[in-house]
């Protein structure tokens, strides 16, 4: 997939991983700038072991990985594929697509490159001829994770929580039935 802004979307592998992880320590840093430390606190992901394996597991399958690359070959977003949710999501009784993990360059904000990558994760889920996507995200503070995701055309399905050792890690569940 190409857009107008050069921007390329690719199949991603373990030789990724560290990009994504630079797009997630990236992403802390902004959110932490911001004093919105909530969602994933205030320590880069490459800085915490349990992370950082957590996220080499996307290199191996069953995960798809989908980067957004620019004209210059700079990873600028990274989407994880599966059709199962993680371990704390409600399962459904039909199949899905589940995105486990979008991450944008903070610093290209607005610039479409979640968009982008949430219409290849649709193009994947008709590929595979699935009916459902759901996205997981954090939902404490303002909810304007929600609200991004919601601008994207999903809906809110259900909340849930993960017990974490500081308390409950609030999360929303949203869905687009293709």
């Amino acid at each position: 997939m190409n857009d107008s802004s050069g921007m390329k979307i690719r199949n991603g592998g373990p030789d990724d991983i560290p990009d994504i992880l630079a797009l997630l320590d990236g992403a802390v840093t902004w959110l932490a700038g911001q004093g919105r430390t909530g969602q994933w606190g205030d320590q880069p992901f490459s800085t915490v072991p349990a992370r950082v394996e957590h996220i080499e597991k996307y290199g191996r399958d069953p995960f798809l990985i989908r980067l957004a690359v620019d004209d210059e070959g700079r990873t600028v977003g990274s989407c994880v594929l599966a059709e199962e949710p993680g371990p704390y999501i409600p399962a459904v009784d039909e199949r899905e697509l589940y995105v486990r993990n979008l991450v944008t360059d903070r610093t290209r904000k607005g610039a479409g490159i979640g968009a982008a990558l949430i219409a290849d994760a649709l193009g994947e889920a008709r590929r595979r001829g699935i009916g459902l996507l759901r996205v997981d995200c954090y939902a404490g503070a303002d909810r304007k994770l929600v609200g991004q995701y919601r601008a994207l055309g999903f809906t809110e399905s259900v909340s849930f929580e993960v017990e974490q050792p500081n308390g409950a890690w609030p999360g929303q569940v949203l869905e687009i039935r293709l």
